[in-house]
């Protein structure tokens, strides 16, 4: 499993980075491919982001940006964690709801 260190301040950088390594993973072409993004929530506060892309073939990849110790985990097709991205710099996840 890859594990790197990234500085991110907004959440449109959050997504096209975390589209980039997803697409990255499995050698998917960027923007032929969906992804959806749903805010998690842990009480009545939002902890964190679930990304999944659609591949073909009905393929999901999956990534979750944690709040608490401000990571991104990375996840393919069969649910393993291939990468780990521990955030430097974070966008405020307020702005998402």
């Amino acid at each position: 499993m890859l594990a790197n260190e990234h500085g991110i301040q907004t959440l449109d950088e959050l997504h096209n980075y975390v589209y980039e390594v997803l697409c990255s993973y499995d050698n998917l072409q960027p923007g032929i491919f969906s992804m959806t993004e749903e805010v998690l929530v842990r009480g009545d506060k939002p902890c964190g982001i679930h990304f999944c892309l659609s591949g073909p073939r009905r393929v999901q990849y999956t990534a979750i940006w944690e709040t608490d110790g401000n990571t991104i985990l990375f996840y393919g097709s069969a649910g393993e964690r291939f990468h780990k991205t521990q955030l430097t710099e974070a966008p405020n996840l307020a702005a998402a709801e």
